[in-house]
């Protein structure tokens, strides 16, 4: 479904991105991991058009997408998290859903000045989904409460809940579980696991490797911006490539 080629991104003389190649199949879940500012978050930039590579393609269902702009790419099929939440915390946390669904509509400017049976249709539908998404995400009792009052974990899950709100194919989950506790973390973890029963898609960021193993079909290892290691999360986790990139070389164990 998403395939990245020989990615790179550069910031003057600095390479975020250097040559990276990865594939996220159909109604797979794939983890990307590594350590802080290995170009994780880079990496999803560009894939969701907030930044764009200096060269390389990436390609959804075959399409090359690395010059498109988010709106656009949301329309395509992706959708995304963010590690920092984003939410529209002003609004209640149906509107944000609501708005998540704007891309989605088909009525007119002029269909909603006069209220049209195509307007009042639509409106009906994007409320019955919100309330699907409320539901899913047990945050039917707070749909009328402002976004930004709500509970950390609430935060994360309804931004989950915004993402999915777009239909998309492919969702890209930044840290989902960032500052969540271990019940919270369970709880979210089977929630990305019901997105593939769903049908969809997803790469998803994390450090927390616990989730990674409850969730993932085959991980990437990201490194210096460059992809260190690819198996299933048990492969990564023995390899011992990938275990000193996240806790060093043992000198005192390679001189004797």
């Amino acid at each position: 479904m998403l395939e990245l080629e020989k990615v790179t991104r550069l910031f003057g003389g600095l390479t975020a991105l250097n040559n990276v190649n990865l594939i996220v199949p159909a109604n797979k879940i794939v983890g990307l991991i590594g350590p802080n500012g290995a170009g994780k978050t880079t990496l999803i930039n560009n894939i969701s058009g907030l930044d764009h590579p200096t060269s390389g393609q990436i390609r959804l269902n075959g399409a090359e997408i690395q010059n498109a702009p988010p709106h656009r790419i949301t329309r395509a099929g992706i959708a995304r998290t963010y590690q920092n939440i984003r939410l529209f915390s002003d609004m209640t946390v149906l509107e944000n859903l609501l708005i998540g669904q704007h891309g989605r509509g088909q009525a007119t400017f002029l269909d909603s000045l006069v209220f049209t049976p195509r307007f009042r249709a639509e409106e009906r539908d994007l409320h019955e989904r919100a309330a699907q998404l409320l539901e899913r995400f047990n945050l039917t009792h707070a749909a009328n409460l402002r976004a930004g009052n709500l509970p950390y974990g609430d935060q994360r899950r309804l931004e989950m809940a915004r993402a999915l709100a777009t239909n998309p194919k492919l969702v890209l989950l930044d840290e989902p579980t960032a500052g969540m506790n271990p019940i919270e973390t369970q709880q979210l973890g089977e929630q990305i696991i019901r997105l593939q029963e769903d049908g969809l898609t997803a790469l998803v960021i994390e450090h927390d490797m616990s989730l990674i193993h409850q969730v993932c079909d085959e991980v990437y290892v990201l490194n210096f911006g460059q992809i260190l290691a690819h198996g299933t999360p048990d492969e990564i986790k023995r390899d011992p490539v990938v275990i000193e990139a996240y806790l060093g070389k043992d000198e005192d164990h390679g001189a004797a």
